[in-house]
């Protein structure tokens, strides 16, 4: 189902949603895939974006096949150069691949989460030539930035944009288990 101008869809709403899907660029129910070539997840959020958990090579070749022309990494540096934990150069099998890399480390002491984290991706997806790939280990950070970036650059209420982020692999916010309960957001 898709979200249409703020309104809550019903079966008489409906060719309105499909008429007005281009009016926004995102999936409200993104389109979960196979995650062959992927650590746990890899979904369509977006006609030309996708978030995922670590890519393997062959998932890399993979998105490519799938118009992906750009690789946005969240995970830091720390862990992309602990080659127990991702066996491969990504950066040179980017490049290999003919892709664009652009690495925005977040969740370390030094890369703290930030809005121009969600500036930088919102940058790389304007400046991308194609489809854009959203990482870290396994789409958590991804789908936090996703719903960040949808909140920020799309005007999503943030209770939508924290459902649509469930969705891929947001999980529980960590306060809430924290606090032994699920959280209400209201409208920004």
């Amino acid at each position: 189902m898709l979200y249409c101008l703020r309104t809550i869809v019903c079966w008489s709403c409906l060719s309105l949603c499909v008429l007005t899907h281009a009016d926004h660029d995102y999936f409200d129910e993104p389109n979960i895939l196979a995650a062959d070539g992927f650590q746990q997840v890899f979904s369509q959020v977006a006609p030309n974006i996708y978030v995922s958990g670590q890519p393997t090579p062959s998932g890399l070749a993979k998105a490519k096949e799938l118009g992906v022309t750009t690789v946005v990494n969240l995970r830091t540096a720390f862990e992309m150069n602990d080659r127990g934990t991702v066996d491969f150069d990504e950066a040179a099998e980017i490049d290999n691949l003919g892709l664009t890399y652009v690495h925005i480390p977040q969740g370390g002491p030094d890369t703290p989460y930030s809005p121009a984290a969600v500036a930088k991706f919102a940058s790389a997806v304007k400046d991308a030539k194609g489809n854009v790939l959203l990482h870290c280990t396994v789409a958590w950070r991804a789908s936090h930035l996703w719903a960040a970036y949808l909140v920020e650059y799309h005007d999503v209420p943030l209770p939508l944009a924290v459902g649509i982020g469930k969705q891929v692999n947001l999980g529980s916010l960590p306060l809430e288990g924290f606090l032994g309960k699920k959280l209400e957001f209201g409208l920004k």
